[in-house]
């Protein structure tokens, strides 16, 4: 995917479908939302060596006492707490396989539990700008802060996130029974990484809160945890931290999108738009479609201003229904494979089809 649409943003360029004037400014504008990108995934990825991660699953273990209905719970918090501060993906590639692994040592089905990853990693994606890059898209074009942001999408957030947990503990509610045997403690392997790192996931939010761009805010949070994998464990810095398809991925779909959007999208796209209740289910029709983030830039081109947070709330809430709805999804399945957890994509898809409409009619009229 991510070299499809690099060769088609080049394409687009050189064909001169779309000037290189324009491509600057496109490129201009992506530009904070890459180094975003590229210093979550690198803070992620550092969190995830130092082991927060695995502490934090096995904390929740053993203050569940032994519940599954209490672990779902706090499964449940942790995957809206990683979201919100790492982002969707960061959720759906680390958080993951940690979540399965915890299920499967506790010898519990891991289904509800992935689901569980997976749905929040979407679902939970509406309260800060760093939860999605969809986010960082909309907070620039409306030009809130991040604490204006935050009060605008607060309810929606919550309310989403209420919704998905309670149709998810309905739908397993028979796995989700009984009783487990609570673990020994999981002692981080350096105590100082792990501290180093956790706190470089927690100053990410303040400072955000505190109305640094996101770029810079992510950019210092990966920086401290930089600086204590450079002390501790240097042999975990390489080249390889860097998500360099994704900065691909994102900047040719923004290319496309854009030499696109005159020559007939535009107006095809016109059509569907209406309330912003009609504005939001075509935005999830779209991200099904062809994925949230090219759904997103398309639309953000004719959606009325004061319809782009339903525009958002469409593209984040919608795709969970057909796996390749967002990249996130994508991610988990691939971690579920690994994990040999299998999911029956047609019941995946029939219960997006029950989710999706509840929270878009749940959501869209409290913004």
């Amino acid at each position: 995917m991510w070299l499809v649409a690099a060769l088609l943003g080049c394409l687009s360029v050189l064909t001169g479908l779309l000037s290189p004037a324009a491509a600057g400014d496109v490129t201009a504008r992506v530009a904070p939302v890459l180094v975003f990108l590229v210093a979550v995934t690198v803070l992620a990825e550092l969190a995830d060596e130092a082991e927060v991660f695995d502490v934090a699953a096995d904390r929740a273990a053993r203050l569940a006492r032994g519940r599954t209905p209490a672990l779902f719970g706090l499964v449940v918090l942790l995957g809206v707490v990683t979201t919100v501060v790492l982002s969707l993906d960061t959720t759906a590639v680390l958080l993951t396989p940690v979540v399965l692994a915890t299920a499967q040592r506790l010898h519990l089905d891991p289904l509800p539990f992935a689901l569980a990853a997976v749905w929040l990693a979407n679902t939970a994606s509406l309260l800060l700008p760093v939860s999605n890059l969809t986010n960082l898209l909309a907070v620039n074009r409306l030009q809130l802060t991040p604490a204006g942001f935050v009060a605008r999408m607060a309810l929606p957030a919550v309310v989403a996130v209420v919704v998905t947990t309670a149709v998810l503990a309905l739908w397993q509610r028979r796995s989700l029974r009984g009783r487990y045997a609570v673990p020994p403690v999981h002692r981080p392997a350096d105590p100082v990484l792990f501290a180093g790192a956790a706190a470089a996931c927690t100053l990410l939010v303040p400072t955000l809160l505190l109305g640094a761009p996101v770029a810079w805010a992510a950019s210092l949070s990966a920086a401290v945890a930089v600086a204590f994998t450079s002390w501790r464990r240097r042999t975990a810095l390489a080249w390889s931290l860097l998500p360099w398809r994704l900065v691909l991925l994102v900047e040719g779909l923004f290319l496309v999108v854009e030499a696109i959007g005159p020559h007939g999208l535009d107006a095809l796209l016109r059509q569907g738009i209406g309330a912003p209740l009609q504005t939001a289910f075509v935005a999830a029709g779209g991200a099904n479609a062809v994925n949230n983030l090219p759904a997103y830039l398309a639309l953000e081109r004719v959606v009325p201003h004061d319809q782009l947070l339903a525009l958002l709330l469409g593209v984040n809430l919608g795709p969970l229904v057909l796996p390749w709805g967002s990249l996130a999804t994508l991610l988990w399945a691939e971690r579920c494979r690994a994990r040999g957890v299998q999911v029956g994509w047609v019941r995946f898809g029939v219960a997006g089809l029950v989710l999706v409409p509840l929270l878009l009619a749940s959501t869209v009229p409290l913004l």
